[in-house]
């Protein structure tokens, strides 16, 4: 066990799972639920984010169409399909098992595992499970009268992951960010990365990679961001 209490952040698509999540749902419901118009859907839809962030789309923007397109679906049918996913998906393998098995060793120590993750619970309720995380800070559709609206509330991409990353730990005064790690694999993740003591790069992306390893070249205060509750 762990000397110190200390919380693990992991971000999920091609850092935990080896593909991106959102995407790989959307194409396998609605396949499921339409058959070859699905597929058709999907293509229409995944072009149409595409083209969107060829165009210099803001990440947050692109976030926000992809679930407009669930507007009117009932949330309980798509977290229904969203553990058919896990399933189909987990027997072809979807963990980075080098990732996975990091977090078994943390879980191990006695630390918690917080996953955090543009995606949406139907697809991160039964990976979050599996891996036995204590918290999901993710993208949250808004729901009335058990259907998605279209909207969200905050996207959790960039900032906002270290925003929320904040957040937990200001509830938490017995856990020190120094001692919390942190693992991504997109420059996206960067801000939730400096936000503690112990960041980890996943994949082999050169931005992520060499701001850690400038970060560890100089000295660790000019790089970390303690995490003070906002005032």
């Amino acid at each position: 066990m762990a000397s110190r209490p200390y919380l693990v952040f992991a971000d999920v698509d091609e850092t935990l799972i080896n593909c991106k999540s959102m995407f790989d749902f959307l194409r396998y419901q609605l396949t499921i639920r339409y058959g070859a118009d699905g597929v058709a859907d999907y293509e229409r839809l995944h072009e149409g984010f595409q083209r969107a962030a060829r165009e210099g789309a803001a990440r947050e923007d692109i976030n926000r169409a992809y679930y407009a397109a669930y507007e009117g679906d009932s949330a309980a049918t798509i977290a229904a399909l969203g553990e058919r996913w896990f399933t189909d998906r987990d027997t072809a393998g979807l963990f980075i098992e080098e990732t996975r098995l990091a977090l078994a060793d943390h879980r191990a120590e006695g630390a918690e595992i917080v996953l955090v993750s543009g995606s949406f619970p139907a697809c991160l309720d039964p990976i979050a499970r599996t891996v036995g995380a204590a918290h999901v800070l993710c993208t949250r559709p808004l729901v009335e009268r058990g259907r998605y609206t279209g909207r969200i509330g905050t996207p959790m991409i960039g900032a906002h992951k270290a925003d929320a990353v904040r957040d937990l730990l200001a509830t938490r005064p017995d856990i020190d960010p120094r001692d919390c790690y942190a693992y991504g694999d997109h420059p996206s993740d960067l801000p939730m990365l400096d936000s503690v003591g112990h960041p980890v790069a996943v994949g082999d992306d050169p931005v992520v990679q060499a701001h850690l390893d400038d970060r560890a070249r100089m000295s660790h205060q000019n790089f970390f961001t303690p995490l003070e509750p906002q005032r």
